[in-house]
């Protein structure tokens, strides 16, 4: 049986680097390896059905900057990947060979991501993250088949920032989220006023979705929940409230929107935000319920002397969580780089917690042109890409001209030298009437895929009614 250990809080007077090297109870980081590793499991058994949809049958897939060279495994080999992907997650949910299977893990898993950019979430962009974190976090300390077959690893304790690493990492969506819905749109309801109504036929509320109050109740009330709820977590006197509105808004979400088992992923995770030895006061008090032989607490241990400074090693820790946690709070703000909305350019909307933010619909045509006799054709679209690619592509630049590039590659091998593409794609943000996205007087093969902000983007702006009227005939 491990070793029980009751620790005091460290003094706020103790150095921030000694503080995070502090040991506390391991219980809830065991508790988060399990549901992280079960719900992993699930999401892995969620994609098996649709693994030739989406990384076999398509001719084409659409790839992330600089990752261009990700592709996916030939012939059935994607359904060996997803098999190792799910016996990592086994291994992970029982601490078996853990911190192999979790590297696996995160490496399979992001591999599975960076093959297809229209199907981009956040939430597994999360997940990657997290599975990254499970590498080295020590969540197999205790409660493994590893600390059961090397007694020598077991331990009642992890140091404190691998807890506060976990919290930092499920904060930072909920803030940068609600920070990203103070915005003109959302405020006044849109676009949550049209997934309602979507949605009211199915629902059991039914004719309440499409009700105005209803409407800036989830408006309202995700922006709060968002900015407020790692706060009120983090606060003891708040805490319970916090975490029974935590369990309410991620039933909500899962109940309204397809959007996977994100809100489950996201209520384990608030549990991190509770004392990290709850697990063992929730045994206890069911054992005291129950009327179980409940085992003894046990002193807590002496606590070793401060040392003056840290370890080698602990500076290289304390490096990488530092590079980390400034990567993480500096990334998701790239987007105040580039000129116009980010929600209409696309430019810096990835990878920085813009959830839920934005609807768009519209249509995107390509027009080639031989320059040797100056024909110009509509490109059949359907034949190289799929129509759920396509659906998602029309209102993403960078994924125009990805098609773009693709489409005149095989039109210059099929014998066009040189060939010109342009685009005609209209785009209707969060209900407006649709304008065009990309100037189509711009050749896109020209364009090379670049960080730095797109001229060939048109900003949301009215066009001339003269313009507007001849290019939508074309």
């Amino acid at each position: 049986m491990e070793e029980r250990q009751h620790l005091e809080t460290t003094p706020l007077r103790t150095p921030l680097w000694a503080r995070l090297f502090a040991p506390v109870d391991i219980a809830s980081l065991v508790c988060f390896r399990i549901a992280f590793g079960v719900l992993m499991m699930v999401e892995v058994g969620r994609y098996i059905p649709r693994i030739a949809r989406y990384y076999i049958d398509p001719p084409f897939n659409f790839t992330y900057y600089g990752f261009e060279w990700v592709k996916a495994w030939p012939g059935d080999w994607m359904y060996v990947h997803f098999g190792v992907l799910g016996l990592a997650a086994l291994c992970i949910t029982i601490g078996l060979c853990y911190r192999l299977a979790a590297a696996v893990f995160f490496v399979g898993f992001s591999y599975m991501f960076l093959l297809e950019q229209a199907r981009y979430l956040n939430h597994i962009y999360l997940l990657c993250l997290i599975a990254f974190l499970m590498i080295f976090v020590p969540a197999h300390r205790a409660f493994s088949v590893d600390a059961w077959l090397r007694p020598k690893l077991r331990s009642g304790t992890v140091p404190a920032w691998a807890l506060w690493l976990i919290r930092l990492q499920i904060g930072i969506p909920y803030f940068y989220g609600g920070i990203a819905k103070l915005n003109h749109d959302w405020l006044h309801g849109e676009p949550m006023r049209m997934w309602l109504a979507k949605r009211a036929d199915d629902s059991l509320l039914g004719p309440l979705m499409t009700q105005e109050w209803v409407v800036y109740f989830f408006s309202y009330g995700g922006l709060l929940f968002d900015l407020l709820i790692v706060p009120a977590m983090l606060w003891r006197r708040t805490r319970p409230f916090a975490f029974v509105a935590a369990l309410g808004f991620h039933f909500i979400n899962g109940s309204v929107f397809t959007i996977g088992i994100f809100p489950w992923v996201m209520a384990a995770a608030t549990l991190m935000f509770f004392p990290p030895g709850w697990p063992r006061g929730l045994r206890d008090l069911i054992g005291r319920t129950l009327r179980l032989p409940v085992a003894e607490p046990a002193r807590a241990a002496p606590r070793p002397p401060l040392p003056s400074r840290p370890t080698r090693k602990q500076k290289y820790l304390l490096a990488f969580l530092a590079a980390y946690t400034s990567w993480q709070l500096l990334f998701p703000l790239r987007h105040w780089l580039y000129p116009g909305d980010v929600a209409w350019t696309e430019e810096g909307h990835k990878f920085s917690w813009r959830m839920k933010l934005r609807d768009k619909d519209g249509s995107a045509v390509l027009y080639a042109t031989d320059p040797a006799t100056g024909d110009t054709w509509k490109v059949d679209l359907r034949s190289r890409v799929k129509r759920w690619q396509l659906s998602e592509m029309t209102g993403r630049p960078e994924m125009i001209l990805e098609l773009a590039h693709r489409v005149g590659a095989q039109l210059e091998a099929e014998g066009i030298p040189d060939v010109e593409i342009r685009a005609h794609a209209w785009t209707s943000l969060n209900g407006r009437p649709k304008q065009l996205l990309i100037d189509p007087e711009v050749d896109l093969m020209k364009v090379e895929r670049s960080l730095f902000p797109a001229s060939w983007i048109r900003p949301e702006a009215p066009l001339d009614p003269a313009v507007e009227a001849r290019l939508s005939e074309m």
